[in-house]
């Protein structure tokens, strides 16, 4: 296991302080400068679990509210809002600074029996044919300024194989169609839920970025400001992260500061295990007098 990954499973072993009141730390994801949306939902999801028993989560609503600061912890309060024959219910309030900075509700089910259908997954060739994320970045260093180059080569848990890359810094017009390859080999070690908890991690990474793509933007090229302003997922099977999943993502609207943005998550061997869907913001940057 990295060092990478262990400091991941850490972020999502949160800590218990009294029934039904949770701590979660919050430096050490994606990103530094604030806390990564994904983790937020992901140490949420895990205040909810430590709620319910025999119940796996089919899924969750999330709403941003605030901006995380990844120099404190976070303190998540869960609601038992229902035990139902069938359905289990929770709501989950993070907090920092005495301010909510997240709200969710996640739903949980047992295993009833029904019919069964899927979309195909889409055909992208496999993951071992497309560029590590360290490759791509690697391409960047001479064109930033060497106080980047760290965080842009700082090992990340989760292993990344982006289908057709666009250039960040120089981004063309492009479908919104999109398509990475993500996998975490140390996932081979944890059970279900903790499964859960890392794909709704990486269910984060690369959505959001779906909706800039029609506009030849990046949120690099400094003309943007973007944010998740809400973020659901709904889980039909279940994963073993371990391996390669295809997350294929589109955004079918973009309009008036904001943008749509939808992902389906297959195994390797073409089962939907997730879909997602996320609204967030993005707006021309705005010029602070």
């Amino acid at each position: 296991m990295t060092e990478a990954e262990r400091t991941l499973l850490n972020l999502l072993d949160i800590e218990s302080l009294e029934v039904d009141l949770f701590r979660g730390t919050g430096s050490g994801g994606e990103t530094p400068t604030r806390i990564f949306g994904g983790q937020v939902i992901a140490q949420a999801l895990a205040a909810a679990y430590r709620t319910v028993d025999d119940r796996t989560c089919h899924s969750l609503h999330a709403y941003f509210i605030r901006p995380g600061d990844p120099s404190i912890p976070v303190i998540y309060q869960v609601d038992r809002a229902r035990d139902g024959g069938s359905f289990t219910t929770r709501r989950v309030i993070a907090v920092q600074h005495g301010k909510q900075i997240l709200n969710m509700s996640a739903s949980f089910h047992c295993q009833d029996q029904g019919w069964d259908h899927q979309h195909p997954m889409p055909s992208v060739g496999p993951p071992e044919s497309h560029p590590t994320r360290t490759e791509l970045r690697q391409a960047y260093l001479d064109r930033v300024p060497e106080k980047l180059h760290k965080e842009l080569l700082r090992d990340r848990p989760i292993e990344v194989r982006e289908v057709g890359p666009l250039d960040i810094l120089t981004p063309k017009v492009a479908a919104d169609h999109h398509h990475i390859w993500f996998r975490m080999a140390a996932a081979s070690e944890v059970d279900q839920v903790t499964q859960h908890l890392l794909l709704a991690y990486a269910s984060d990474m690369a959505l959001l970025g779906s909706g800039l793509r029609p506009h030849g933007l990046s949120m690099f090229t400094g003309e943007v400001d973007m944010a998740s302003l809400d973020h659901a997922i709904w889980f039909h099977a279940p994963i073993q992260f371990e391996n390669w999943h295809l997350y294929s993502m589109d955004a079918p609207w973009t309009g008036q500061g904001r943008c749509f943005n939808r992902g389906s998550i297959h195994s390797q061997d073409g089962v939907l295990v997730a879909s997602v869907a996320q609204e967030g913001l993005m707006r021309k940057k705005r010029v602070r007098l």
